[in-house]
C-alpha cells in the first residue's frame, strides 16, 4: 500500500497535472514557469523523503540488533540496505540527468533557469539522443528489482500513453511513447519537473518496500495475541444423574502468523482465526467384548520453522442399529418386508445402504427399506457412507395359506348346519390370516378365479357349474334339489396380489379347497 500524502503533496500533485495537462494543450502563457516553482518543491520532497527512508533502514539495523542479529533478521536488513543503495542511485543517475538538461539549455542566471520556456533543447538531449531510452530501462529495471526483493508487484513509472492511467485518457497524447510525453513540446522546467515528480514515486516505493522489510522482523517470533479459553469434555454425551467432565484450559495463538496443519501427514484446511478443521470418516476392523476399538491419529501444527506433533487417541464405538417393522423377528418370504433401519449415534451423518443375502431389497434412502427374501434366513448388511456398521439375521417364514369362505347374502354358510332350501346366490373368497394381513397388507390380497359348484345326491352329482367370477347363480339348483342332497364347492385356483402388483398361484390342499354344505 503506498504512503498516505499530506495535503501540501496533494496540491503539488493537482497543480503538476493541470499544468502538464496545459502544455499538452499547447497553452503558451506566463503560468509555465510555475513548473520551476513545482520542481523546486518536488526536489525539496525528495530530499526529505530519502532522509526519511534512510532513517527507516536505521531503525531496522536497531532492531535487528536488540533482538541479537538472528541470520534471519540480518537477511532482512541487507535487504533493506540494498532496496536504499538502490533507490540512492536511481535518484543520483536522475539528478546528474537533470544538471546535465539544466547545463545543455543555458545552465542558470540569477537563480533562474535561463533555458525555463526552450521545448528544443531538451527533445534533443533526452529523446535524439536517446537519453531518455536509457532513463526508462533503468527505471523500470529498479521496479522490476523492488518487486522481486519484496514479493510485491511494483508497477513500472516509465510507462507510454497507451499504459499511463493519465495520459490514455487524452486523445492526442495516448499514442505517444514515453519519451516523447516526457520531454516532446515540454519546456526545461516542465521536463524538470516531470523527473523530479519520477523521483518522488521512487521513494514513495522505497518507503512501501522498506515497510514490508521492517514487518518481517522476527516473522518466526512466536507472539501470542488471541488467547481463548476452552473446555474439552469426556462426552459431550451426558445422560441424568451422570456428572459432567471435562478439562479447561487456554488456547493462544498469535494473528500475524497463520500455521500449516497436517492430519496423518495430509494437510487441512486452516480458517483466518488460525483454527484447523479436523474431519475424517471413522472405520473400525475390531470391535473388543465391549463393541469399542482404541485408534489414533497424528496432529501437526507447524509455525514458522518450528513443528509441533502429538498423537491423539480415540475410542470407536460399535453403532447400535435399531430396526422398526411390523415384524421384526421374521421376515416372510417373496413378500415387500418394509423396515425402518436407523443408526442415532450416527445421527445427521447417517447415510444408509444395504447388502441382502438370502433375498433382494429395495429403497434405503433414509434407512427406510423394503427386503425381499428368498431363502429360510436373511442376513442384511448395514452401511452408511460405505463404511460397514453392522448386520442384523433375519428367519423368513412362508407365506400363510388363507381360508376359504363361502357364504349366501353376505352372510357365511355354517358347513355343519347346512341350509333348508337351496341358495339362489353364493360367494367363495379367499381370506389371508389375519396376522399376515396386518403386517403385510399389500402382499395379502387373493382372490378365488376359478371354482366348481356341484349340485349331489348320494355319489352321482346332479348339475355341475364352472365358476370364474367370485359368485355363481344357483337358480337352476333350486328346483333340483331334494333334502338329504348336498352343494359340494371347490376350488380350482387361488391367485396372490403381491405388493409389486404381481400375481401368483396360490396352492391350496384338497381339504381345505372343498367345501360341503348339506340341504336339509
Amino acid at each position: 500500500m503506498a504512503p498516505k500524502e499530506t495535503p501540501r503533496q496533494k496540491m503539488i500533485g493537482m497543480m503538476y497535472l493541470v499544468l502538464t495537462a496545459m502544455l499538452a494543450l499547447n497553452v503558451d502563457t506566463a503560468v509555465l514557469e510555475r513548473f520551476e516553482l513545482i520542481n523546486g518543491t518536488l526536489e525539496e520532497q525528495v530530499k526529505n523523503n530519502g532522509v526519511r527512508n534512510g532513517n527507516t533502514v536505521k531503525s531496522i539495523a536497531a532492531t535487528v540488533e536488540e533482538k541479537g542479529k538472528r541470520k534471519d533478521d540480518v537477511a532482512v536488513l541487507e535487504k533493506a540496505e540494498a532496496v536504499r543503495k538502490k533507490t540512492d542511485e536511481i535518484i543520483t543517475y536522475m539528478n546528474q540527468l537533470k544538471t546535465e538538461i539544466v547545463e545543455y539549455t543555458g545552465g542558470i542566471e540569477d537563480e533562474r533557469l535561463v533555458g525555463a520556456r526552450d521545448m528544443d533543447k531538451i527533445a534533443t538531449y533526452m529523446i535524439t539522443e536517446k537519453r531518455a531510452v536509457e532513463l526508462k530501462t533503468r527505471l523500470n529495471d529498479y521496479t522490476s528489482w523492488l518487486s522481486s526483493t519484496t514479493g510485491k508487484e511494483f508497477q513500472s513509472v516509465a510507462l507510454d500513453g497507451k499504459d499511463d492511467p493519465f495520459w490514455s485518457t487524452i486523445r492526442n497524447q495516448r499514442s505517444k511513447s514515453f519519451a516523447e510525453l516526457m520531454f516532446e513540446s515540454v519546456p526545461t522546467a516542465g521536463g524538470l519537473a516531470s523527473m523530479s515528480q519520477l523521483e518522488g514515486r521512487l521513494l514513495d516505493y522505497e518507503e512501501v518496500a522498506l515497510g514490508i522489510l521492517s514487518q518481517s522482523i522476527g516473522a518466526k517470533d512466536l507472539s501470542f495475541d488471541k488467547i481463548v479459553p476452552m473446555v474439552l469434555p469426556e462426552s459431550q454425551l451426558v445422560a441424568a444423574g451422570a456428572k459432567y467432565k471435562a478439562k479447561m484450559f487456554i488456547s493462544a495463538s498469535a494473528s500475524g502468523i497463520t500455521p500449516t496443519m497436517k492430519l496423518n501427514g495430509r494437510s487441512i484446511p486452516v480458517d483466518s482465526e488460525g483454527f484447523g478443521a479436523v474431519e475424517f470418516p471413522v472405520k473400525a476392523e475390531k470391535y473388543d467384548a465391549n463393541g469399542h476399538q482404541k485408534k489414533s491419529f497424528t496432529a501437526e501444527i507447524k509455525i514458522g520453522d518450528q513443528v509441533f506433533k502429538q498423537q491423539i487417541n480415540y475410542i470407536v464405538a460399535r453403532p447400535v442399529i435399531q430396526i422398526q417393522s411390523a415384524s421384526v423377528q421374521a421376515l416372510y418370504r417373496n413378500c415387500g418386508n418394509k423396515l425402518d433401519v436407523q443408526v442415532p449415534a450416527l445421527g445427521a451423518a447417517y447415510n444408509p445402504s444395504f447388502k441382502v443375502k438370502g433375498g433382494s431389497s429395495q429403497g434405503g434412502k433414509g434407512g427406510k427399506v423394503t427386503i425381499i427374501p428368498t431363502s429360510p434366513t436373511v442376513d442384511l448388511s448395514v452401511y452408511s457412507s460405505g463404511t460397514f456398521i453392522g448386520s442384523q439375521k433375519f428367519r423368513v417364514k412362508g407365506i400363510p395359506k388363507p381360508e376359504l369362505v363361502l357364504k349366501s347374502g353376505g352372510k357365511e354358510i355354517n358347513l355343519k348346519r347346512g341350509v333348508s332350501k337351496v341358495p339362489r346366490e353364493i360367494s367363495l373368497s379367499a381370506v389371508p390370516d389375519a396376522d399376515f394381513a396386518q403386517f403385510l397388507p399389500q402382499d395379502a390380497r387373493y382372490r378365488v378365479t376359478k371354482w366348481e359348484v356341484t349340485l349331489a345326491r348320494g355319489s352321482r352329482p346332479i348339475e355341475v357349474k364352472q365358476v370364474t367370477s367370485t359368485k355363481a347363480n344357483l337358480a337352476s339348483f333350486v328346483s333340483k334339489a331334494r333334502p338329504g342332497d348336498r352343494i359340494v364347492v371347490q376350488a380350482k385356483e387361488v391367485q396372490r396380489m403381491n405388493f409389486r402388483n404381481e400375481k401368483e398361484n396360490v396352492k391350496i390342499g384338497v381339504n381345505s379347497a372343498i367345501k360341503t354344505v348339506p340341504i336339509n
